[in-house]
């Protein structure tokens, strides 16, 4: 043991788990994946809010979403796939019905919103600019243009900056661009989210793919494909990640497959600064405090003071 990991270990004070994402500043790195925790009051009698970084809400849009139709989930080894279809309250009845919790909660709010014009991604953007009680936006371009083909915005670097840049306008407050991993080069979208003005870069979301029930030979989803999450996919986000952080100088925040925290230190270690849990919440609502004291743990065990000791730490 080393001077400094005894030091550590004979110290009363816990180690720091504090990171700032864009100028929000987190008491862990540890927080919901969009679409995995509600609007965060369904989570409450669960466990303590207050133990996690941030709260990232479901996806909003301008008007209600009544989503796919069923069966929209199916479990897949090592994973899930899922077609919701953005399913949502809306903007207004967000405000008014689901804002009001999280004002009572300290821990900052993010949400993440979508839209399937460029109009729509303005207004929604527009209303989230007067909430005080929102601490940051998290763009989710991973959706259709419908007025230019269904081109997905993510997928095309002139569409995502366009997109960007009119939400960057609408708004002065934090803006997470989430990122769709169903690219050829996710860091040519990465710099082009960059350069349109996002503060920060969320990747991945999920990966499309096909599930077929053998005995009836049908897709085991009504909408055919869906988004493949949970541990099958994080040796792919680990890799976009660490290629994200490269190409970018703002903050990274790693998604995709975390369910412990060994699994969050991979992405820390590729220089994410902070992850996001999502799969795993279905199994365990508890799971990002125990990620998030198990990133403690991990600190004390190595002797290490801050975490931010850990972030970009991977070695040649």
């Amino acid at each position: 043991m080393n001077e400094s990991s005894a030091m550590n270990r004979q110290s009363n004070q816990p180690p720091s788990l504090a990171v700032e994402i864009a100028g929000i500043k987190l008491r862990n790195p540890v927080m919901p994946a969009s679409g995995t925790f509600g609007y965060g009051e369904e989570f409450d009698p669960y466990l303590d809010l207050g133990g996690i970084g941030a709260i990232v809400t479901k996806g909003l849009s301008l008007n209600p979403k009544a989503g796919n139709p069923t069966p929209r989930i199916a479990e897949t080894c090592g994973g899930m796939l899922n077609a919701i279809g953005l399913q949502n309250v809306g903007i207004d009845a967000f405000i008014e019905n689901k804002l009001p919790f999280l004002r009572s909660v300290d821990t900052p709010v993010i949400v993440n919103f979508f839209g399937n014009t460029l109009d729509e991604y303005g207004q929604v953007a527009e209303k989230l600019a007067e909430l005080p009680e929102v601490a940051g936006l998290e763009l989710n371009i991973s959706c259709p243009n419908v007025k230019k083909g269904g081109i997905v915005f993510g997928t095309d670097p002139r569409a995502a900056s366009e997109v960007i840049s009119l939400v960057r306008s609408k708004s002065s407050k934090p803006l997470i661009v989430k990122l769709t991993p169903n690219v050829t080069d996710i860091t040519v979208i990465a710099r082009a989210a960059e350069e349109a003005g996002a503060d920060a870069i969320c990747c991945i979301n999920t990966l499309t793919g096909m599930s077929v029930d053998v005995k009836s030979r049908r897709p085991r989803l009504a909408n055919r494909t869906g988004g493949l999450s949970g541990p099958a996919v994080r040796p792919v986000a680990v890799r976009m990640v660490h290629q994200v952080v490269q190409a970018v100088s703002v903050p990274v925040i790693g998604v995709g497959g975390i369910a412990t925290a060994h699994d969050a230190l991979e992405f820390l270690i590729v220089g994410a600064t902070a992850v996001q849990v999502g799969t795993a919440n279905f199994v365990d609502p508890r799971a990002m405090l125990d990620v998030a004291e198990g990133l403690s743990a991990f600190c004390v065990e190595e002797g290490i003071r801050d975490i931010r000791e850990v972030i970009g730490s991977l070695e040649p």
